[in-house]
């Protein structure tokens, strides 16, 4: 990522890109929204949600950057959250073998995380991010205003991997979270920054030093490896599948005698207090069959991301019979 913009407006985007030619992708909603602070570029929309993560959608892309006579010289800006951006930065970043892209994430959950670190990627045959690059965006804007238009589940959704970033890697930004929590789900300002601000240098960090996720990245999927499975095995939204997959992780860390009880109670009284879900809410053998699929599997094992303490994690290979008692642990027996 070239430049970062933060606490910044859209309406500033066109004296932030660098090409002649600029195309916004964005959705209806965020265009209903916040279209009137769009730039006068043309616009594209892609619909809303997991099931416009395709080839499909891409292809379609594709598709209207030919109609607009997009070439390398040009620059496609993604304005939206973290499906819009994924989607968006694939397009652009496999057509022509490569066009410059920008990301103006407009929920919390892609101002935090999704924006930052250079995936984008696409589902396919029932496989999350299957097919992606790994390329930054020129820039990235993060826009405080427009988070005034999210509803409480998306800010949920966001706090999520504020959360985990405290968790996995910035021991200060989980103590901050644990003591402004009302200023945080208010939107103060000042969290904001905070918040947005220690999230995006720390994964910016991470991603400098480990681009490919070949070492140290993977501890940005801390909670992902079962927040995935239940995506897709309960429907659950991205940050309450992650904050189930936090506490399983967790509970697993003090099985394996790496973090104490203590610290794992913490991590899950904090996701109660930003109102996100620890209990699983399917049945252990469904979420399994749904783990099958996970591209960190391996000869009866997982890679799993756990913690030493609250801002230290190490990833270790996990059993499943060892990863199916702990789920046990925290199923919710409405659904047994």
């Amino acid at each position: 990522m070239k430049r970062l913009f933060i606490d910044d407006s859209i309406g500033r985007l066109a004296s932030l890109s660098p090409a002649k030619k600029n195309l916004i992708v964005t959705d209806r909603e965020v265009r209903r929204l916040h279209g009137r602070n769009f730039p006068a570029w043309p616009v594209i929309e892609i619909g809303r949600g997991e099931s416009s993560k395709t080839l499909a959608t891409v292809e379609a892309l594709y598709e209207e950057f030919l109609k607009h006579e997009i070439d390398r010289s040009s620059c496609i800006v993604a304005i939206g959250g973290g499906i819009v951006c994924d989607v968006a930065g694939f397009a652009a970043s496999t057509f022509m073998r490569g066009l410059p892209f920008g990301s103006v994430p407009t929920t919390l959950l892609a101002q935090v995380d999704a924006s930052v670190g250079g995936k984008n990627g696409v589902n396919f045959k029932g496989y999350k991010n299957l097919v992606g690059t790994f390329t930054q965006p020129s820039f990235v804007l993060c826009d405080f205003s427009v988070l005034k238009t999210l509803p409480e589940d998306e800010r949920k959704n966001g706090f999520a991997e504020a959360i985990k970033h405290g968790a996995m890697g910035d021991a200060r930004l989980f103590a901050y979270l644990e003591k402004n929590t009302e200023k945080a789900f208010a939107f103060a300002p000042e969290a904001l920054q905070r918040i947005v601000g220690d999230s995006i240098v720390l994964k910016s960090g991470i991603v400098q030093r480990d681009e490919r996720e070949k070492g140290e990245r993977r501890k940005l999927n801390f909670g992902h490896t079962i927040g995935h499975a239940l995506e897709k095995s309960a429907c659950l939204a991205h940050g309450q599948a992650v904050s189930i997959g936090m506490a399983v992780a967790s509970r697993l860390s003090v099985a394996k005698r790496l973090l104490s009880a203590a610290e794992s109670h913490r991590i899950e009284r904090l996701l109660r207090a930003f109102g996100l879900p620890v209990a699983m809410p399917v049945r252990v053998d469904a979420l399994m069959d749904a783990l099958a699929k996970d591209k960190k599997r391996e000869n009866g094992i997982i890679h799993f991301v756990l913690l030493e303490r609250i801002g230290k994690s190490v990833t270790m290979p996990v059993r499943f019979s060892e990863l199916r008692e702990v789920l046990s642990e925290v199923r919710d027996p409405l659904h047994d």
